[in-house]
């Protein structure tokens, strides 16, 4: 269960969409050094990927461009949810000073939201899809995500973040 929907698959491959990889690909330069949460099925080109059952939750970030689309849902095995994953981005953002770019639901009402997000990020896209179709093990024939997505950015680049990303939605400056 999630967000009190019911999932609507057993995947945990929910890849992030082609028409969203250029623009992630344009914002690091063809230069994404590390996926801390891929699978078989992602098509983002980073230099370093894990997936399960490397956890990427444990693993050291120090790298200077990352793309995260992590699990939207709780992890029973691992005792983990999405607020370990932004924690783990704030954290690792403000240790090295690195550019995280993170594909998220928009849930502003929610802790993980008001401790590492508001004040924290640089900038949010708010994308324009009503119903996200992410990738489910390899396909986009598949229903829409059931809440509204982000892109969220950590680093200190705005104007290219609001230069790539302002034809998918509404591009905020969120930097204290």
């Amino acid at each position: 269960m999630t967000a009190g929907r019911q999932v609507n698959t057993l995947s945990q491959s929910w890849c992030t969409p082609q028409k969203y990889v250029e623009a992630i690909n344009t914002l690091f330069n063809y230069n994404i050094d590390l996926d801390p949460c891929s699978n078989d099925d992602s098509i983002i080109d980073a230099k370093v990927k894990w997936a399960l059952p490397t956890d990427g939750l444990k693993q050291n970030w120090d790298y200077h461009n990352i793309y995260v689309n992590p699990p939207y849902g709780r992890d029973a095995e691992r005792h983990t949810t999405i607020k370990n994953w932004i924690h783990k981005i704030y954290d690792t953002q403000s240790k090295y000073n690195n550019n995280i770019l993170a594909l998220i639901p928009v849930a502003t009402n929610t802790s993980h939201w008001k401790e590492y997000i508001f004040g924290k990020a640089n900038s949010i896209c708010f994308l324009n899809d009503t119903r996200l179709k992410f990738r489910i093990d390899g396909s986009e024939e598949n229903k829409g995500c059931p809440m509204a997505c982000c892109m969220v950015y950590w680093g200190n680049d705005y104007e290219k973040f609001s230069e790539v990303f302002n034809g998918f939605g509404t591009v905020v400056n969120i930097n204290k």
